[in-house]
């Protein structure tokens, strides 16, 4: 894949299995988000296929099955978070019951009637991930959703992605946190465009022979496997 007039996906295979939590992770400039943006149909595919839930990405037909959580907040500033929420379920033409849903599942119902702009990071995040399940997706595709938040918002937002796993959702969680990895099902491992490595945590270290996953990645960029 091309932007920008620079490769920034290079031969790039895989298939994510349904109902799991599937890492993608990578440096900075890896290109995590432009292959997660090519899978929710806003990027251009100059060359190759990207397939979704059975169609191809970008597809109208996958507009109420993939929900996608941007890096940079998707939500507005003056609504209560109530108000965000039945904006967005208006939208996607969600169920009657969407909204009250999206607040028990996030644990917002509390909070429902707050102002967004006066809310912490940690509470933005979890609006905008509300937003993200209004559909009830089949696919939830996260880009970096725990970034910046706190040790205990970080473990909780974990639990949530594994019960919505549980519950049928596949989800694909992208980050440059390596300690993250070791949450996931299964992970993608990017640098420079192209997979170095994907199958499960404890798969990456046995063929790596790494401590850890963060001494794995280092060797993968070294010396990759054959």
């Amino acid at each position: 894949m091309v932007r920008g007039g620079r490769v920034a996906l290079d031969d790039l295979t895989c298939t994510v299995e349904p109902g799991s939590v599937t890492g993608l992770l990578g440096p900075s400039g890896s290109g995590k988000t432009t292959f997660i943006r090519a899978i929710v149909g806003v990027q251009r595919v100059e060359r190759g296929r990207i397939e979704v839930l059975g169609e191809p990405a970008g597809v109208s037909a996958l507009r109420a099955e993939v929900g996608y959580m941007t890096q940079s907040g998707s939500v507005y500033d003056d609504l209560t978070i109530r108000e965000n929420l039945r904006f967005f379920a208006r939208i996607v033409g969600a169920r009657a019951d969407a909204v009250e849903r999206a607040l028990e599942a996030t644990s917002l119902e509390k909070e429902r009637d707050r102002v967004v702009g006066r809310l912490s990071g940690g509470q933005r995040a979890r609006v905008s991930l509300a937003v993200a399940l209004l559909g009830a997706p089949r696919l939830l595709v996260l880009d970096e959703p725990t970034v910046g938040l706190d040790p205990v918002l970080r473990r909780d937002l974990w639990r949530l992605f594994h019960k919505l796993a549980a519950e049928g959702t596949t989800l694909l969680v992208s980050s440059h946190v390596m300690d993250e990895a070791e949450r996931c099902d299964a992970l993608l491992l990017l640098r420079d465009g192209r997979l170095l490595a994907h199958g499960t945590p404890a798969e990456i270290r046995r063929c790596t022979g790494g401590a850890d996953l963060e001494e794995a990645f280092l060797r993968l960029i070294e010396e990759p496997p054959a």
